[in-house]
């Protein structure tokens, strides 16, 4: 699969991991620590990928090549907003392509398909059960003022970000005909989550919404200013 060369991949690997109880970037899947699986996928269909973490010490504890990319989050403390404008403004690219480091089905046909649509967007952001998902989506250098205007602000919640920019919304339409049953936005919180992943992986007989917020599909959501591919 082509990578491309004016993307950034961003690994958010700075979460606290509380409802697990331990690391989920270090938890075992399939043979390989989640953090590594994770960054390989990403790294297949962008130039290079790029690790944002809460503390410097927090690269010691990970498994990240010596060489790897890393920056520390310059709003600890501020969720993933702050981790992805520290990560978009580092990037030596004009756009950066984001992922948390939990999700072990991440498919590199979705993130294709996600950077295929960026034309004149400051932002690519798939919607899932009629909602965003804007950590895991793409953003273009255009987006950094309205990100730190928000921060220093304290206005910190992701998507509240999208309603400041022009972003091209992926419908679940046509996210499913790359990734028919939406497991690249399958994450890691629990236990029972990790269970649940890996019956999957083994059995490879995934329900058709197992990626639906809470097990219920919402009534489609319009979302202003917005082109939403179908």
């Amino acid at each position: 699969m082509p990578t491309n060369g004016g993307v950034t991949g961003l690994v958010l690997a700075g979460g606290r991991s509380t409802r697990l109880g331990r690391s989920k970037a270090l938890e075992p899947f399939l043979g390989g620590p989640m953090l590594t699986r994770v960054a390989s996928r990403l790294g297949a269909v962008t130039s290079q990928v790029t690790f944002v973490l809460d503390a410097a010490d927090t690269a010691a504890l990970l498994p990240i090549p010596p060489k790897a990319h890393v920056v520390i989050d310059e709003f600890p403390g501020s969720g993933p907003l702050g981790a992805i404008y520290t990560g978009l403004k580092a990037s030596s690219t004009p756009w950066v392509l984001v992922v948390a480091c939990d999700l072990p089905f991440l498919d590199p046909k979705l993130l294709s398909c996600i950077l295929g649509h960026r034309n004149t967007h400051d932002a690519v952001c798939p919607i899932v059960g009629s909602l965003p998902e804007p950590a895991h989506a793409a953003y273009s250098k255009q987006c950094l003022p309205a990100m730190l205007l928000r921060l220093q602000s304290q206005r910190l919640k992701l998507a509240g970000v999208l309603q400041d920019l022009n972003v091209a919304y992926l419908s679940e339409k046509s996210l499913r005909q790359v990734d028919p049953h939406l497991l690249s936005f399958f994450n890691v919180n629990t236990q029972a989550d990790l269970d649940r992943a890996l019956a999957l992986a083994r059995s490879q007989k995934p329900n058709r919404n197992i990626c639906q917020r809470d097990g219920r599909l919402k009534p489609p959501a319009r979302w202003r200013g917005a082109t939403t591919a179908r």
